[in-house]
């Protein structure tokens, strides 16, 4: 038995090929049973407290410190054998590339829970949670090509070369898609600027509608007809944006002419007239009436007051009950309202002036 021990194959005994592998069983149990016993505990231990770090760090520990310690205790137990020169470079090859997998892995998961735990802290929607979390594929993809280039500098490779090919591919490729990394820079100042959100009602030039999604390239919206435009995160930015979703209050501004032969004391009554009809709304702050200018064909009055609400339907329906109790105020004091009209000087036979006076009625359109 002694004997057979002592058989040398690849430089090693099978005694020491023995005990390698008993090493490695032994390892193996060792940390299954800090991981399901130790883990546990910390894990119970981490639920009983506020904080979001515990969790994290135990998490951590999980995934990646136990994995990572296993496979390095392996590679430094098959080390202490007898190995050829080309068996030791492929394993330390592995140990670097596997090191290299798990230390980036870590940094963009550590970099993706503080993120995250942060905008959940400062109690972010979870619109713009999903947001960031594409956003931060940007930064994972560059720190993933850091890694790459740092383990081909330490696997013995040139990167000079590759940093200065990647440089003048990068230049390349920004001038070839100017108007993506135009898109994608706008798309960062609305993330962080924040001059809307997804279910916010926004008016973009002539385009308006619901915003469905705020995409790296372009944003969604819903107009009030049913259609999705798709607006490119660009122009959005060159744009003026008018967001009526955040509207606490609604100024409202209109005006009404009467007729030149309505007498001063009526004129002196409309202000109060129309003080009183506004009072009487609901959610609604007057603010004034005045008598503000002579017309070409009425003597115009302009009145102001506040919806206190964004909401549109309210402040239409304040709108017509408004005017509709004007129009009844008027017709009860009979103060008539001005109509445009024209007045024409036509020469008869007699070559007297005779005044031909047409109206026209003027609609107003409404939207």
């Amino acid at each position: 038995m002694k004997e057979i021990a002592k058989v040398i194959f690849w430089g090693n005994t099978l005694l020491d090929y023995g005990i390698a592998v008993l090493a490695i069983l032994i390892s193996w149990i060792v940390l299954m049973l800090i991981r399901r016993k130790l883990l546990l505990i910390f894990k119970n231990l981490a639920s009983r407290s506020n904080s979001n770090l515990d969790d994290t760090l135990v998490e951590i520990g999980e995934k990646f410190v136990i994995p990572y310690l296993y496979l390095l205790i392996n590679y430094n137990i098959i080390t202490q054998l007898h190995l050829s020169p080309i068996i030791e470079k492929i394993l330390s090859a592995a140990l670097m590339v596997i090191t290299t997998y798990y230390v980036v892995r870590l940094i963009n998961f550590f970099l993706q829970r503080s993120v995250t735990g942060y905008m959940i802290k400062t109690n972010e929607l979870p619109e713009r949670i999903t947001q960031v979390s594409g956003m931060l594929v940007i930064f994972k993809v560059i720190i993933w090509g850091m890694g790459i280039v740092m383990l081909a500098d330490n696997l013995g490779y040139n990167v000079t070369t590759i940093i200065a090919g990647m440089g003048i591919g990068g230049i390349a490729i920004a001038l070839a898609a100017q108007n993506i990394l135009g898109d994608l820079f706008s798309y960062f100042v609305i993330f962080f600027d924040k001059p809307f959100e997804i279910g916010d009602f926004i008016v973009v030039d002539n385009n308006s509608g619901v915003v469905e999604k705020i995409g790296i390239k372009s944003s969604h919206v819903r107009s009030l007809d049913g259609q999705q435009l798709v607006m490119p995160n660009a122009e959005i930015v060159k744009s003026v944006i008018h967001n009526y979703k955040r509207l606490q209050r609604r100024r409202v501004v209109f005006s009404i002419g009467v007729v030149y032969n309505t007498t001063s004391i009526v004129l002196r009554s409309i202000p109060d007239i129309a003080a009183d009809i506004i009072v009487r709304q609901p959610s609604v702050t007057f603010d004034r009436a005045h008598f503000k200018s002579f017309g070409d064909f009425s003597v115009n009055f302009e009145i102001v007051y506040y919806i206190e609400s964004a909401d549109y339907l309210l402040y239409m329906n304040t709108q017509q009950n408004i005017c509709l109790n004007i129009f009844e105020k008027f017709e009860e004091a009979g103060i008539e309202f001005a109509f445009p009209t024209q007045t024409l000087f036509i020469n008869n036979q007699n070559g007297t002036a005779e005044r031909e006076k047409k109206e026209y009625v003027e609609c107003e359109r409404t939207r």
